[in-house]
C-alpha cells in the first residue's frame, strides 16, 4: 500500500523503503518500543537473525536468496542445505521454516538417505487398520512408524503400536488429565479401550453401578449447557461435578462452567488491571474495552500515525481481518479465531484435547498453546502438578 509494482519489483512512495515498501524512512517509535515489537516468544530481537526497523524485522539476507524469513526472522532455510551437495534437502524434499519434508523413499534431516524398500511398500507397512498413515499419530520413515509421544518425561508414552494404532489417551476421562490413572482408576486400558472392574461401567469406567442414574442421565446432568460433562474441567460421578485442577478456586460452578483463568493474559494479569472477572469474562472499567480490557478508548495519535503501526509487513491494515485503534489492531470479534498483533494468526491451528482448545489449560497464542503453570503438552493436556485427592 506504499508503492507501485513495476515488472515484479516495488517502486516505493516517498517516505517508505524495502522490498515490499514495508519500512518507513522516519520512525515515530522509541527504540525500546520498536525492539519490543520485534521480540520473538523467547524475547530475542528478530530471533538473532536480523535487525529491527521501526517495530518490524529486517532479516539477514545478504545474498538476496530469501532463506531467512518470518515475522521475527524465525525461519532459516539455510538449515536445510546439505553440506556436500549444497542443495536444499539434497534435492529430495522441500524445506519449510528450516525443516526438510522428504519425498517418499527418502529420509534424514536433509533427506540424504534413501530407503531400501519401494515407496509402495513403505506406505503399506505404515498404513494402520483404519487406512491412515501411522493412524495420523506418528511419522512414517522407511516403513516404520515413529509415534508422536505426549509424555514429557521421555518414558514410553500413551501412543504405541506398529502403526501407532493404540492411543492410551482414549482411556483417560476428562478429569484424569491430572493423574496417571487410566479408566478413572477403575479398570484396565487395552490399546485405548477400557475394561472395567466389577462395580463400574461407562466408556472410561467413570460410572458406579450403584448409582440410580444411567450413564447417559449422569452425563446429561453434569453437562448443563456445555458440550462436555463438567465443561471439560471436572469429574462427573453420578450426576455431580467435582471441578479441577485440584485446589484451584478459579474453576467453579455447578457444571464447572466458570473458568476465571480465561480473564488472565500470558503474564497472569486479570483483565489487564482495568476490570473485574465474572465467570470467565471481563467487565471493563469506563474508558477501557476488549476481551481482556486491554484497549484504552482515549488515543493521542493522529489517524495516519495509528494506521502506520497497524500495517503488517505486506502493507495490509491488520491483515484485512480487523480494525485499527490507536496503533493497535482489534481483530474481528465475529471471527473468534483471529489473533496476533496484526490479526495474522489463526487460533484454529492450536491443538485441542477433550474438544477444548489448549484443553482449557492455557492461552492460544498465534496458533500455538502457551500453557499455564503446571501444564505441558502441545495442547496443555498434561498435568505436572500434584495428584488430585
Amino acid at each position: 500500500g506504499h508503492g507501485k509494482c513495476d515488472c515484479g519489483k516495488c517502486k516505493c512512495d516517498e517516505g517508505w523503503y524495502g522490498e515490499a515498501c514495508q519500512y518507513p524512512t522516519t520512525c515515530n517509535l522509541t527504540r525500546k518500543k520498536s525492539n519490543e515489537m520485534c521480540k520473538n516468544s523467547q524475547d530475542i530481537i528478530c530471533s538473532g537473525a536480523g535487525t529491527c526497523q521501526c517495530g518490524r524485522c529486517k532479516c539477514a539476507n545478504s545474498e538476496g536468496n530469501g532463506l531467512v524469513y518470518g515475522k521475527f526472522c524465525e525461519c532459516d532455510d539455510r538449515e536445510c542445505i546439505d553440506d556436500e551437495t549444497e542443495e536444499i534437502c539434497t534435492g529430495h524434499g522441500k524445506c519449510y521454516c528450516g525443516n526438510c519434508y522428504c519425498e517418499a523413499g527418502w529420509h534424514g534431516d536433509k533427506c540424504e538417505f534413501q530407503c531400501d524398500i519401494t515407496p509402495w511398500e513403505i506406505k503399506k507397512r505404515c498404513t494402520s487398520p483404519d487406512g491412515k498413515i501411522c493412524s495420523n499419530r506418528g511419522t512414517c520413515v522407511c516403513g516404520e512408524c515413529t509415534c508422536h509421544d505426549v509424555d514429557p518425561t521421555g518414558d514410553w508414552g500413551d501412543i504405541h503400536g506398529d502403526t501407532c494404532e493404540c492411543d492410551e489417551r482414549n482411556c483417560k476421562a476428562v478429569y484424569d488429565r491430572y493423574s496417571d490413572d487410566f479408566c478413572s482408576g477403575h479398570g484396565q486400558c487395552n490399546c485405548g479401550r477400557c475394561d472395567c472392574k466389577e462395580g463400574w461401567t461407562g466408556k472410561k469406567c467413570e460410572h458406579p453401578r450403584s448409582c440410580p442414574l444411567s450413564v447417559e442421565e449422569s452425563a446429561k446432568k453434569c453437562q448443563g449447557n456445555s458440550n462436555l460433562p463438567c465443561s471439560g474441567r471436572g469429574r462427573c460421578e453420578c450426576g455431580q461435578c467435582t471441578c479441577f485442577p485440584p485446589g484451584d478456586s478459579r474453576v467453579y460452578g455447578k457444571n464447572c462452567e466458570c473458568d476465571d483463568r480465561q480473564c488472565e493474559n500470558a503474564d497472569g494479569d486479570v483483565c489487564g488491571g482495568h476490570g473485574v472477572c465474572s465467570c470467565g469474562r471481563c467487565i471493563c472499567q469506563d474508558g477501557w474495552f476488549g476481551k481482556l480490557c486491554q484497549h484504552s478508548r482515549k488515543c493521542n495519535m493522529t489517524e495516519e500515525e495509528s494506521r502506520s503501526l497497524c500495517e503488517s509487513a505486506d502493507g495490509i491494515l491488520c491483515s484485512g481481518k480487523g480494525s485499527c485503534h490507536c496503533g493497535k489492531c482489534i481483530c474481528s470479534p465475529q471471527e473468534w479465531y483471529i489473533s496476533g498483533d496484526f490479526c495474522e494468526c489463526d487460533d484454529r491451528d492450536c491443538d485441542k484435547h477433550d474438544g477444548l482448545i489448549c484443553t482449557g489449560n492455557g492461552v492460544c497464542s498465534c496458533g500455538n498453546c502457551e500453557c499455564w503453570e503446571g501444564w505441558n503438552g502441545n495442547a496443555c493436556e498434561i498435568w505436572l502438578g500434584r495428584e488430585y485427592p
